[in-house]
């Protein structure tokens, strides 16, 4: 084994428990219906524009939860480890984030192992730039649009931060002004020994071209990087290095440890707009 793929040299068991993020909790079951169950009761409890395509597939969907006013926006993109999930499980914040002046987007993307995660990335980026030039038609300001995610969703975000794609989209360097991956992954090389390869089908190369911490911005905005107090090592220690190469290269960056969570219902924080995540959140927004 490469110990670039594993660098805490842990055993083969020990590497597949520490990327197993339901293996993290009892039961990961009731946290997920939590996703879908608060996102249903806030799309009943504040107007959003639902399905709304940003490309071609119908995968490529967002759901819209506008705030007054030209407001800044809160871009969403879920985990699942790019297996599960969707837009119907993500608006759960909407309304402490709408409440709070923010207009909030939920990205839906397609899952693997019916797309590769290459297609995933660029989805996620052909949504955020498509949010970039009609978002004011919702009541989103472009130019103040702060990316969010978890889990695989924080790798995501970390693609979005990435160079040399947005050019070709049509959106200027500086589209995204901050950003809060919240229990991301961000070198994925060590996934390639585990379960997860089973559905991502990542190889030594692919797995390192897909992973942001080697592919970092020449210009870094101001991020926060979330996780819960009761994941795996491997989970925190994946935050803590991206942290560490975005503050090596000078640019402003804050980790959180939340406590008394875990890699699932630590997104249950932002569900109230005064828990310590969501207000770190709001004061990179501005808001």
């Amino acid at each position: 084994m490469d110990p670039n793929d594993n660098p805490m040299g842990y055993a083969s068991d020990e590497l597949d428990r520490q990327y197993n993020a339901r293996a993290s909790v009892p039961d990961c079951l009731p946290y997920l219906k939590e996703y879908a169950d608060y996102s249903a009761q806030a799309r009943r409890k504040i107007a959003g524009e639902l399905a709304v395509p940003y490309g071609p597939h119908p995968d490529e969907t967002i759901d819209i939860f506008p705030a007054a006013g030209l407001a800044p926006v809160y871009l969403f993109i879920h985990g699942g480890y790019w297996r599960a999930l969707s837009r119907d499980d993500s608006s759960f914040m909407a309304p402490a984030f709408v409440g709070r002046g923010a207009t909030v987007v939920a990205v839906n993307y397609s899952l693997a192992p019916g797309v590769s995660l290459s297609v995933i990335v660029d989805q996620c980026r052909r949504a955020l730039a498509w949010v970039y030039k009609n978002i004011e038609r919702y009541g989103g300001d472009p130019s103040r649009i702060h990316i969010s995610g978890s889990s695989a969703g924080g790798h995501l975000v970390g693609m979005l931060l990435a160079p040399g794609w947005k050019e070709q989209l049509d959106v200027p360097e500086h589209v995204i002004q901050s950003a809060s991956p919240v229990s991301g992954l961000f070198d994925l090389r060590p996934l390639v020994r585990t379960h997860i390869n089973a559905w991502a089908h990542l190889n030594e190369q692919s797995s390192r071209s897909l992973s942001p911490v080697f592919h970092l911005p020449s210009a870094g905005c101001p991020m926060l990087l979330a996780w819960g107090e009761h994941e795996t090592d491997e989970f925190k220690r994946q935050s803590a290095m991206y942290a560490q190469a975005w503050a090596e290269r000078g640019y402003p960056v804050r980790c959180l440890e939340v406590a008394d969570t875990n890699h699932f219902n630590i997104l249950m924080q932002l569900r109230d707009a005064e828990s310590t995540l969501s207000r770190s959140i709001f004061e990179l927004m501005g808001l």
